[in-house]
């Protein structure tokens, strides 16, 4: 029985590889470490589809020694004490863990002296940032090397020597140059789903020209890689705020989309109400009821109709004023309450002790309170909220602020109950 198409092309050697210059070009790292015959430890990290496996692989080969594949979740103790003996018989073993960001600490502790000793050297590949989901001993002993998503360009290229490779479709496809760029650009740079879409369509249409709407007959649905666990899916919430705090609509929108696409209400929601509060805030405080507001809606609907109250309160916050003197003001609040603690002045305790009734808070003149000081002595003057000026609500608020300012106020209750 034949296999998939993208197992029988998958490069045996790094030659054969497409794209990846910077790690396995003429002056790439594992380039190098072949020429030398000297085994590395490395991480891979990048999207699924681009070729992570079958580096390690061609890597093993091209150095010429024998290499055993592992996944961190589904391989259990045993699979790794075996791994490890079979490399004590016949050092260096190339252990090759996927998923390797969720091998756990008893498999770690098991490999490490041997990873250190140069008994195995560890490929592990994984989608996730090893900078973040990595433990710190596996990654002090191992290279990190991104494996970048391919171009269009590169995939075109890559679907070209597919057709004609022996081991692919052997020339037996009549296919229009702008389908193949099509599959490119939909495949959202993973190769593995674009060789995916070329098989499709090379067992759909047969002995015919594939043209490009026979193509998109196939599918309409682009590779959105969006893994709500991984990079890409942090990725596009983070732009998502950083266009609407930047004010561009159009960037907000698009963002909006990629995360609708991939149906996470929950990301979307929590990410607007933050933005909301953090960004545009004081500048105008209606917007950020008006988000709350859209997002309720969006969840009683549910997708697909929950885009369009969500696309009204992106279109909303990155068109209306920003402030963030709110999130400022707190975090300057925070930053001291953190460098060191004061003592509550005695009149603002809930209970204070031993205090006499002339000295404690005037709960019966009102007419007091502007005139009291709140914070702690040691920083009785200091300012936290830091004005700004971005709306009329803001400019009346800071007008307020202003005159209360020009206020005296003092800890001595007994001296201000008696004068005033």
């Amino acid at each position: 029985m034949l296999k998939p198409l993208a197992f029988r092309i998958r490069p045996k050697n790094l030659k054969d590889i497409i794209g990846q210059e910077h790690i396995i070009g003429e002056k790439g790292i594992l380039t190098n470490s072949v020429k030398q015959k000297l085994p590395l430890s490395f991480i891979l990290y990048g999207p699924p589809g681009i070729g992570k496996t079958t580096i390690a692989e061609a890597y093993a080969n091209d150095l010429n020694i024998k290499f055993i594949k592992l996944n961190a979740v589904s391989s259990n103790k045993k699979d790794l004490e075996e791994a490890i003996n079979n490399a004590k018989l016949n050092p260096p073993l190339l252990l090759i863990i996927d998923e390797v960001h969720r091998i756990n600490k008893d498999k770690q502790d098991i490999l490490l002296p041997y990873i250190e000793d140069g008994t195995i050297c560890l490929v592990g590949a994984t989608t996730a940032n090893p900078y973040i989901s990595i433990n710190k001993a596996i990654r002090s002993r191992c290279h990190i090397l991104e494996v970048k998503k391919l171009t269009s360009e590169q995939i075109v290229l890559g679907l070209n020597k597919a057709i004609k490779s022996p081991e692919g479709l052997n020339s037996k496809i009549n296919i229009s140059q702008d389908v193949l760029e099509f599959i490119a650009k939909s495949s959202n740079g993973d190769f593995r789903f674009a060789l995916n879409y070329l098989e499709v369509l090379s067992l759909t249409y047969v002995d015919t020209l594939i043209t490009l709407d026979m193509a998109k007959e196939i599918t309409k649905v682009s590779n959105i890689q969006m893994d709500k666990n991984e990079d890409d899916h942090y990725n596009a919430v983070s732009a998502l705020q950083k266009s609407i705090r930047g004010s561009d609509v159009n960037a907000a929108l698009y963002y909006l989309a990629r995360l609708c696409a991939a149906n996470d209400l929950e990301s979307i929601a929590r990410r607007l109400i933050v933005t909301a509060y953090e960004d545009i805030g004081l500048a105008n405080p209606n917007a950020c009821l008006r988000c709350k507001v859209a997002i309720d809606v969006a969840r009683e609907v549910g997708f697909p109709e929950a885009v369009i109250p969500l696309s009204d309160a992106v279109i909303d916050l990155a068109l209306s004023p920003k402030s963030k003197a709110g999130a400022l003001s707190i975090y300057k609040a925070l930053d001291e309450v953190n460098s060191r603690p004061l003592e509550v002045l005695d009149y603002l305790k809930y209970t204070p002790v031993n205090t006499l009734e002339i000295d404690k808070y005037p709960y019966d003149r009102p007419d007091l309170w502007k005139y009291m000081q709140y914070l702690p002595e040691l920083i009785k003057d200091y300012e936290f909220y830091e004005p700004s000026d971005h709306s009329q609500y803001e400019k009346a608020l800071n007008e307020n602020y202003r005159k209360l300012k020009q206020i005296e106020r003092t800890s001595n209750l007994r001296k201000l109950k008696t004068n005033k």
